[in-house]
């Protein structure tokens, strides 16, 4: 992190010069230091970032193409000849163990057309959704199963 803070700096700046590298080095430092003395921030939680960065790389790619394929399935719902809009507020029970990882899952839900989740308390997501069947089998999604493994 100390790192990469330093090299936004620099670039930020535009120049390179011996003051701003100095004052870049001791901002960042001061910087990396509240980040560990306010929210424990340190070597081993940014080593745990880096391991699980493959993850969040292949996470990104997983929700883009679900978003993708639930705009089709809009299409479908909205422009088809039988328009099977059944609008319904569902409950979903997830066994996700993080707020963070909760945190992605009901943000996903609401990234993707036809669902928006209304409130998410602790393990129970509300969502309200145009047609139920577009929420079923959440648990066994790749997304889910990919964040249990984010979790662990």
């Amino acid at each position: 992190m100390y790192l990469l803070l330093f090299v936004l700096w620099l670039v930020f700046n535009g120049k390179l010069t011996l003051e701003i590298v100095l004052f870049g080095l001791a901002l960042t430092a001061l910087f990396a230091g509240l980040l560990r003395l306010l929210f424990g921030y340190g070597l081993k939680s940014e080593l745990r970032i880096l391991r699980k960065l493959p993850l969040f790389l292949l996470f990104f790619l997983l929700l883009l193409w679900e978003v993708a394929v639930a705009n089709l399935r809009m299409i479908g719902t909205v422009l088809g000849p039988k328009r099977r809009i059944e609008p319904t507020v569902v409950r979903i029970r997830t066994d996700l163990k993080t707020g963070f990882a909760r945190f992605l899952l009901a943000n996903s839900i609401t990234l993707t057309p036809g669902t928006l989740t209304v409130e998410s308390e602790g393990p129970v997501l509300t969502v309200h959704c145009i047609r139920p069947a577009l929420l079923e089998n959440t648990e066994s999604s790749a997304i889910v199963r990919l964040l249990r493994k984010m979790e662990a």
